[in-house]
């Protein structure tokens, strides 16, 4: 069995703890005598971490001592990288906005913002965190910095912690952060588009950060066990990161141009990172979460209708910051493409909810673009799948895989591609287009009546965007006497009076 490395600091350091206990005004080690009733076992920290503990114990209550956990304040914590942080916010909590640390930590955080109830918050993670600087012996980042796990010990051994978040991989073998910079830098330099040099090697990076995540994971579990914890006192959620781009921000009616909003890069880059890019790294931090036994919130579709240069964005966009001194660097502009303030109000919705679910792994989207998120018990890749005529065998398939408003719906030869896929939501009644959460199917203009084209629209809860599904025929649920019909291979899906026919039948 591995060794804790707590423990092994333990034995290795025994001799000058009592002298730093009692330097730090601790009262008793957290291994100093049988457990009391109500009372954690946990495993005793090395004198550095323990004079820490004891100085934020006496902060919390006045003295050091280790308390047993009915008497301790709650607590969630976050750990992580830039994508939870809140990184992209722009108000930052001293000392982390520079020079010596970056970090930037918000006090608008999710972690502080979610409606769980909790005494305490703490946010510990760090912008540009790998998982070595998160797992148990991993690097600080900086010098008046903890390791993360670190920080989880020591506030699970302070504070009754109900929720553990981790967000983290985008840093390691990913570098998602360096490989957004230099898709920007040549679209400045009118290099073409990143897309072919990063895509073929997109998933092999994926692959390979799956265990490194896999393995934070279980140090965290090694935290709170070695603090007292068993596994079911607390919750710890692993969660995804949405794609803060894509390539509808023309659809925006007040979109100001790619300079003024941010949104810098080639049209075929932000459509890869929302199509290909984002999903396989979801798919990677998915398996993680299931192998590891954790639980997952899928968010990777949160911010779909809310991207960068969208009239509501819940990202921000390219921003250098010209405050600091000197020239520009680059922590002149980490806070692009990152939530901001909305973006961390919506994790802290999506957050609250998954918390009082009970699931072990559930989504989170604004499926009508009313700009709050709801929770639905799957994750989004079980959610989507194909929807096949019956007489010409054809799949229901988004023209060109594009998602602009307005783009036609046929059917065509079925291929597993990502716009053939959909998903009907049984409580709304509306067909989402795997393209993106924000595209629904709709009757243009609500002109019920034969021979009437569909198409994808911005999904909005309206009348003419509601299907029924009446056996394996689908129909306007304000006109049900009309049935989506396919008459001949390759053509568009249209409503015609129901009939029977098999052009009219659709399996799923």
């Amino acid at each position: 069995m591995r060794r804790s490395r707590y423990r092994l600091r333990w034995t290795l350091a025994a001799a000058a703890t009592a002298g730093l206990l009692a330097t730090a005004g601790a009262a008793v080690p957290a291994t100093a005598a049988p457990a009391a009733a109500g009372q954690v076992s946990a495993t005793a920290l090395p004198p550095d971490l323990e004079a820490v503990r004891a100085a934020e114990a006496t902060a919390l209550y006045g003295d050091a001592a280790v308390r047993p956990l009915a008497d301790r304040k709650t607590a969630l914590i976050s750990l992580g990288d830039s994508e939870i942080s809140g990184e992209g916010v722009g108000a930052y909590e001293s000392p982390t906005n520079g020079p010596a640390n970056w970090c930037h930590r918000s006090p608008d955080a999710a972690i502080h913002r979610t409606g769980i109830p909790a005494d305490l918050t703490y946010n510990v993670a760090c912008s540009g965190a790998y998982t070595g600087n998160i797992r148990i012996g991993g690097a600080k980042q900086y010098a008046d910095e903890l390791v993360q796990s670190d920080s989880l010990a020591v506030k699970a051994r302070n504070t009754r912690i109900k929720m553990v978040l981790l967000v983290a991989g985008a840093n390691d073998d990913l570098q998602f952060g360096p490989v957004m910079t230099d898709c920007v830098e040549r679209y400045l330099l009118s290099q073409g588009p990143c897309e072919p040099k990063y895509a073929p090697g997109w998933q092999a990076r994926v692959d390979a950060l799956v265990p490194k995540v896999e393995q934070t994971v279980r140090d965290l579990k090694s935290v709170m066990r070695d603090a007292g914890y068993a596994d079911g006192d607390y919750k710890l959620v692993v969660m995804s990161y949405p794609s803060p781009i894509g390539p509808d921000f023309r659809d925006n009616p007040d979109f100001p141009g790619k300079l003024a909003c941010g949104g810098l890069g080639y049209d075929a880059d932000t459509a890869w990172g929302r199509n290909v890019a984002v999903p396989a790294f979801e798919r990677g931090i998915r398996k993680a979460a299931a192998d590891t036994g954790a639980l997952y919130l899928d968010d990777s579709r949160l911010f779909h209708g809310h991207e960068v240069c969208t009239e509501n964005t819940w990202a921000r966009g390219l921003f250098i910051d010209l405050s600091k001194p000197g020239l520009p660097d680059e922590n002149s502009v980490r806070q692009s493409f990152h939530p901001n303030a909305r973006g961390h109000a919506a994790f802290a919705s999506c957050l609250t909810q998954f918390y009082d679910s009970g699931l072990r792994e559930a989504a989170c989207a604004d499926v009508d673009s009313l700009g709050s998120p709801s929770l639905f018990p799957q994750a989004w890749d079980d959610a989507y799948r194909p929807v096949r005529n019956q007489a010409t065998d054809n799949c229901v398939d988004v023209d060109s895989s594009q998602s602009a408003d307005g783009t036609a719906v046929l059917g065509w030869d079925c291929g597993g591609t990502r716009n053939q896929d959909w998903w009907y939501d049984t409580s709304r009644h509306t067909f989402h287009t795997a393209l993106t959460q924000d595209r629904c199917l709709d009757v243009p203009g609500a002109r019920y009546q034969a021979g009437a084209a569909l198409i994808i629209w911005n999904c909005s809860g309206a009348a003419n965007q509601k299907f029924v599904r009446d056996g394996a025929t689908i129909r306007p649920q304000a006109a049900t006497g009309l049935c989506l019909t396919q008459t001949a291979a390759r053509q568009p899906l249209r409503l015609q009076n129901c009939d029977g026919s098999a052009g009219q039948r659709f399996t799923a």
